[in-house]
Order: C-alpha cells, then sequence, then structure tokens
C-alpha cells in the first residue's frame, strides 16, 4: 500500500486526482444499441406480450436456479408484489433490518403489515439473524431479507429459522445480481427473490424489477395482484430486450468489479478513520458490487448526531471534488415511532450505520488499474487531511 498522501485537497484548490470525474452509467454498449435496433426492426418492442420478456423470464429463473421468475416495472413494486404473493396483510408483522432501502418498509406498509425494525449484524450492512429470532410474535408472518452494499446476510441461517416458525423469506437481491451465498444464488434461498433494472443498477433498464420463485401459488397470486385489465404493473419488452446482452456478461463484470474492490480495499487498509468491509473468505460467498461501502470511525457514542453527520458531509464533498462518485448511505429507520413500526433492541449498528457509512459508487470498479489507484489515493488523501483533523479537534476539545 501507498504511504501518506501530502497533496492538497483539490476543494481547497489543489488538482483533483480524477479530473475527468466519474464514469457515466450506463456505460456505451453495442450490445445492447444491436438489441434496441433489433426489437424495432421486427416490430416487437411495442407488444403488451412479446418474446423478449419470455426469454428474460427464463434466463433469470435459470440464472437464479428458481422454477419460476415474473418481470415488473421496479424493485419496490416487486417487493410489494412478493409480499402479496405471500398473502402477507392487514395487521401482518414483517421484520426488516432498521438500515435499508426505504422502499422496502413502505412496501409493508402499502399491503397493511406493520414493519419490525430489528439491527444490522456487527460489523455488517445486513440484518442480524439473532435478532430476527428474538423480534419474532404470533403476528409475525415474514422478514424482508436485503444484501447491502455488498453485505451477505446469513441466508442459511434465516431459511431454517424461517423453516421452524413457518415465517416466508423476501430476498432482497437489488444490489447483489450474480452473488452466491453458501453456494447458491443470492435471490435463490427466499420464498421470493426480488431484483431491480434500475438505471443505476448493475443490470439496467432505466427502471424494471423482477421476482423468482419456486412456489407456483405464489407466482398465480403475484398475477392476480397485477391483473387490472391487463398487467399494471409491467416491464417493456425494450426493457427486457436491453437487459438479455446484459445478463451474458455479467458475471465477468462482476469479476472486473471483485478485483477492483480487493486492490481498492488493500490501498486503503490502514486507515483508522474508515472502518471497510468485510470480504467473504470462503468460495461458497461471492458479492457483487453496486456500492463498496465503508463505516467512518469516531460515531460509537453519539451515533446519530448531527455533528457527526456533518463530519460525513465535509468528508464526501472533499472525494467528491477529486472526481470520485462516493456519497452517504441510507437514512434508516431507527428514528421511526412505534406508530408506524415496532422496535427490537437500541438498533445501535443501524444507527452507526446511518450516521456513518459512505458509498462509493460501482462504475468506477469497471475502470483501469491506474483509475482504481488514483480511486484509493483521493480517499487516503481526504481520509488522512480531514478526518485526522477533526479527531485531533475532538480529542484537543476534551
Amino acid at each position: 500500500m501507498a504511504g501518506e498522501v501530502k497533496n492538497e485537497l483539490a476543494i481547497s484548490g489543489g488538482t483533483a486526482l480524477l479530473p475527468e470525474g466519474p464514469p457515466a452509467w450506463p456505460r456505451s454498449d453495442e450490445a445492447v444499441r444491436a438489441a434496441l435496433q433489433a426489437a424495432y426492426a421486427d416490430g416487437t418492442w411495442g407488444r403488451y406480450h412479446g418474446p423478449h420478456c419470455e426469454r428474460l423470464c427464463h434466463s433469470l429463473s435459470q440464472w437464479a436456479g428458481t422454477r419460476h421468475a415474473w418481470p415488473c416495472c421496479s424493485g419496490t413494486i416487486a417487493v410489494e408484489l412478493a409480499l402479496r404473493g405471500l398473502k402477507i396483510g392487514s395487521g401482518d408483522e414483517v421484520i426488516l433490518a432498521a438500515y435499508d432501502f426505504p422502499g422496502n418498509f413502505r412496501a409493508i406498509e402499502a399491503i397493511g403489515g406493520r414493519p419490525v425494525l430489528v439491527d444490522l449484524a456487527p460489523d455488517s450492512w445486513t440484518i442480524d439473524s439473532d435478532q430476527v429470532a428474538a423480534a419474532l410474535s404470533p403476528e409475525t408472518k415474514a422478514v424482508i431479507v436485503s444484501h447491502l452494499h455488498g453485505s451477505l446476510a446469513d441466508m442459511p441461517r434465516l431459511r431454517a429459522l424461517a423453516n421452524q416458525r413457518d415465517l416466508a423469506i423476501v430476498e432482497d437481491a437489488c444490489q447483489v445480481p450474480g452473488a452466491s451465498v453458501a453456494g447458491k444464488p443470492a435471490g435463490s434461498w427466499g420464498d421470493c427473490g426480488v431484483f431491480s433494472f434500475g438505471g443505476s443498477k448493475l443490470l439496467t433498464a432505466g427502471r424494471g424489477g423482477a421476482i423468482v420463485t419456486n412456489r407456483d401459488d405464489v407466482l398465480q397470486r403475484i398475477k392476480i395482484a397485477c391483473e387490472r385489465g391487463n398487467n399494471a404493473f409491467p416491464l417493456s419488452e425494450l426493457q427486457a430486450a436491453v437487459l438479455a446482452p446484459q445478463i451474458a456478461r455479467l458475471a465477468g463484470d462482476n469479476e472486473r468489479r471483485q478485483n477492483a474492490v480487493e486492490l481498492l480495499l488493500a490501498e486503503c487498509q490502514q486507515l483508522p478513520q474508515m472502518l471497510p468491509l468485510q470480504l467473504p473468505t470462503d468460495s461458497q460467498n461471492k458479492s457483487a458490487f453496486y456500492k463498496l461501502p465503508w463505516l467512518l470511525a469516531g460515531n460509537n457514542d453519539a451515533c446519530d448526531s448531527a455533528d457527526f453527520e456533518q463530519v460525513r458531509r465535509r468528508f464526501i464533498t472533499a472525494i467528491q471534488a477529486e472526481g470520485v462518485a462516493i456519497d452517504e448511505g441510507f437514512r434508516g429507520f431507527a428514528r421511526r415511532t412505534n406508530q408506524r413500526c415496532r422496535v427490537v433492541g437500541d438498533l445501535i449498528n443501524a444507527r452507526r450505520a446511518a450516521a456513518g457509512t459512505v458509498i462509493l459508487h460501482h462504475p468506477v470498479l469497471l475502470e483501469s488499474h491506474d483509475c482504481i489507484i488514483r480511486v484509493a489515493t483521493a480517499i487516503r488523501k481526504v481520509a488522512q487531511t480531514l478526518l485526522t483533523a477533526q479527531k485531533g479537534a475532538q480529542h484537543g476539545a476534551a
């Protein structure tokens, strides 16, 4: 790893390490262009029911190792449809992590359920399986398990718990398409797995999502929930067409991102100000990286204070000035009142994540070795300058 970086910050008048800025997404892709042209040429682009969605469903079910796949208009709607397909409804409790995508909380409310908040696993951005077990009540009918920021949830244990207690699992794999968990595809452990094809996602159609499942009854109820004279939540033929070439190269792209993440973390490993994601160490668990997270150190005592969030905002602004696409994580739900949800425990890990998570956006992970080194240098430069200075100021005030 390179040593201490002493260059002046770009935000203070220095030269940005990546003056070209972050790479665009979606990237230029001739295979996607060809797919669009073919759909136009054969007239299938405007159909309600055409071959592209059918082929996409086949590809997704093969890829996920499930019998069925159902495309829809977004990952958020996919979660809601999955809950409806699992017969979760009014008054039913659904457990989820208190740090998660906000659409998952609202999907529970949309079907009349009550969210139950539990903490993240230590040193992770995924739900704590111990907390899930402790949160169960007679009203608990399901759990939403999200693989977030490259973290992989403990699906074998959660699946065993769900089988013992007759719980349904909605496995949110929107951020990790192509990942494997304990030797199985992410999304295949749940009663339903959910994927997103939003504009920023690893697989993108601008918008869109999909549900995968092995359960015939769940698929039938999802179809009924969508039926409003026609499918009310469709993925278009054009969207399905552009996903096909992306799915074909996903494994290769994920491998490139994995290598870039390993290099980046190695280059930043001696930064006490930033706590990194712990990568899986065995071949049965392999993540995918839509976001790469760090937890800024120093917020253990006042984990959602306005002061610490200001530290994070200054850090992000300085990194962005270097040309690196780093931003905040989710706000989380730990501040929600008991009028909207039931809270289990102190949610300390979720609170820390909400106040201190910073995430690197994925497009740069497909760039060159030199580019990744410059990203690492920018992160080190800002961390050593801003965060070290902040720590010194806190000690001086004490």
